[in-house]
C-alpha cells in the first residue's frame, strides 16, 4: 500500500486527482489532505480516503472543519504552517497542486519526504527551479511533471534527453483566439474565464486567456529538461488533442495526443513507471477530421515575448515575473486593469528589477524578488499604465 498525499486537494487538479485513487482506494493510504475555502469538499474529501489529517489554508475556518470532521477520526488543523507541517511526512508520492507562488515552499518540502513529487504547481519551477531541482538531487525524489504539456515531453522524449533537438508547446489560443484585439482590450473576467476546451480553476482559465499560462510552462520547459530558449517553440493548436511535440536531431517529431482531461497526466504521474487503465476519453481520428495549427500573434499574446526575456535575464526574473503575473491577475479580477493591461504591468516590472544572472537562487532570495516586485506591480498601476 502507497502513502500518498495531495496538497490542493480541493482545486481542479487536486479533485481529479482523487478522482483516481478513489477508484483504487485499496491501493493508498492516505496521509495528508489540504485545500482552500471549501471546507465542506474538503472534509468529503478526508472522510472518504480516511485520511490521517485534512488541512485548511485559513485559520478562521478551523472550526468549520473541525465540525464537518467530527466522528470521522480524520485530524483537521489550519493555516499556512500546518499546510508546510503536513508535507514533511514521508511518503511514497504526493501531488504540489496549490495554485500560484503559496506552491512552491509546498514543493520542496514535498521533495525533502517525499519518494516521489508530481508536480501541477508552475510556479515551483518558474519561481525557483534550481532550488526545487537541486533539493531533489540531494534527496532522491523524483520529479514527475504534471501540466498536460510537460507531461506529453516527458512521456515523448522517453530517455533520449540527449537527441532532443526542439520542443514544441501547444496552445489552444483560449477564448479569446480569433477576436478582435478591441474585444480582448474590453474583456471582463467573466469572458476571459470561458476557455473552449479544458475545465479548470478560474486562474488558470484567464492566464490560458492571455497565454500567460503557456508562458510560464515556456519558462517551466527550459528548466526542467534542461534546454535553450531557442529550441522551444509555442504553436496555436484548438482542438488541444496534441499536448506537445518533441523533435530530435534525427528529424524525427514525437508527438503526444490524448483527450484534453486532466486525469491522463495526473494518472500517469500516479502510475509511473508502469500504465494503468484510466477513465479517460478514447479518441476517435474519424470523428476528429482535422487537427489545425498556427503561428501565435505576440501582439495579442504579449506574455510570450515576456517569457523569452524572463529566461534571457535568468537569476530571479522568473521569480518577478510569476509576482508581476499575479498581481496583474488580481487587479484585473477586481476591475482595477484591463485584461491586455495584464501583460503591460509585467513588462514594466521586468525592466525595473535586478535579476542578477548569477545569484544564488536560495528560498530567501525568491521570497525578496517575489516582495519586491509586487511592491512594483502595485506601484505601476498607482501610476497608469
Amino acid at each position: 500500500m502507497r502513502r500518498v498525499s495531495v496538497f490542493g486537494s480541493t482545486g481542479s487538479v487536486g479533485q481529479n486527482t482523487i478522482d483516481l485513487i478513489l477508484r483504487r482506494f485499496e491501493e493508498f493510504e492516505v496521509i495528508a489532505l489540504t485545500g482552500g475555502r471549501n471546507v465542506k469538499l474538503l472534509a468529503k474529501q478526508a472522510i472518504a480516503l480516511r485520511a490521517k489529517v485534512a488541512v485548511v489554508a485559513h485559520r478562521d475556518l478551523l472550526t468549520d472543519l473541525q465540525d464537518a470532521l467530527a466522528g470521522s477520526g480524520v485530524h483537521a488543523r489550519a493555516g499556512r504552517d500546518a499546510i508546510l507541517e503536513a508535507a514533511t511526512n514521508d511518503v511514497d508520492w504526493a501531488m504540489s497542486a496549490v495554485v500560484g507562488f503559496a506552491g512552491l515552499e509546498i514543493s520542496l518540502e514535498i521533495a525533502k519526504h517525499s519518494k516521489v513529487l508530481a508536480l501541477a504547481n508552475k510556479e515551483s519551477l518558474v519561481c525557483g527551479g534550481a532550488l526545487v531541482q537541486s533539493t531533489c538531487l540531494k534527496t532522491g525524489c523524483l520529479l514527475l511533471p504534471v501540466d498536460s504539456e510537460h507531461s506529453a515531453i516527458f512521456q515523448c522524449i522517453g530517455g533520449m534527453d540527449k537527441s532532443v533537438e526542439r520542443i514544441i508547446l501547444t496552445a489552444s489560443g483560449g477564448p479569446f483566439l480569433n477576436s478582435s484585439m478591441t474585444t480582448m482590450e474590453k474583456a471582463t473576467p467573466e469572458q476571459a474565464m470561458a476557455h473552449p476546451n479544458w475545465d479548470m480553476g478560474q486562474r488558470i482559465s484567464i492566464d490560458s486567456a492571455s497565454m500567460f499560462n503557456k508562458a510560464m510552462e515556456v519558462i517551466e520547459t527550459h528548466v526542467l529538461f534542461d534546454v535553450l530558449p531557442d529550441q522551444i517553440e509555442v504553436i496555436v493548436h484548438p482542438q488541444s488533442i496534441i499536448h506537445s511535440m518533441v523533435g530530435f536531431d534525427d528529424g524525427a517529431i514525437m508527438a503526444h495526443l490524448g483527450p484534453p482531461d486532466m486525469r491522463a497526466p495526473i494518472g500517469f504521474a500516479l502510475n509511473w513507471p508502469e500504465r494503468t487503465e484510466l477513465p479517460v476519453e478514447r479518441l476517435d481520428f474519424s470523428a476528429l477530421g482535422a487537427l489545425t495549427f498556427k503561428s501565435p500573434q505576440t501582439d495579442r499574446y504579449p506574455s510570450l515575448l515576456l517569457a523569452q526575456q524572463t529566461m534571457e535575464l535568468g537569476g530571479l526574473a522568473g521569480a518577478a515575473f510569476n509576482a508581476a503575473k499575479e498581481a496583474a491577475l488580481d487587479m484585473f479580477l477586481a476591475r482595477e486593469i484591463g485584461f491586455l493591461d495584464m501583460a503591460r504591468l509585467v513588462q514594466v516590472v521586468l525592466g525595473q528589477i535586478d535579476a542578477d544572472r548569477n545569484v544564488d537562487v536560495t528560498l530567501e532570495a525568491v521570497l525578496a524578488m517575489n516582495a519586491t516586485a509586487r511592491e512594483l506591480s502595485s506601484q505601476a498601476a498607482r501610476e497608469g499604465l
